[in-house]
Order: C-alpha cells, then sequence, then structure tokens
C-alpha cells in the first residue's frame, strides 16, 4: 500500500463519519460535506491503486 491509498481511505471513512452526524443531528450541510469528502477520498485511494499497479508492473 502506498500512502495516497492509505489517505483516501481514512478520507472515505471520515467522510462517511461526517455523513451519518450529519443525518443524526438533521445538518444537510454536514451530510453533503460527508459526501464530498468520501468522493475525495474514494478517488484519491484510486489514484494510489493506479500508482501500486504501475510500480508492480515495472518490476
Amino acid at each position: 500500500m502506498n500512502k495516497d491509498q492509505v489517505s483516501g481511505a481514512l478520507k472515505d471513512a471520515a467522510g462517511k463519519v461526517q455523513q451519518k452526524a450529519g443525518e443524526v443531528f438533521n445538518s444537510p450541510e454536514q451530510q453533503a460535506k460527508g459526501v464530498a469528502k468520501q468522493v475525495e477520498g474514494k478517488t484519491q485511494k484510486a489514484v494510489g491503486d493506479v500508482k501500486d499497479v504501475a510500480k508492480k508492473a515495472m518490476k
């Protein structure tokens, strides 16, 4: 695993928590921020996955 994969997974998890907290406290703003953070995290993890595959292919 590389740092993009780890950071992406952590952002995704934090986004899920933030989204659920927004649901519990009836805050659409926090829900939206949580969803945005999840998208950012999934994208960063995907970049890390591509880097990992490319690194393995070069070996």
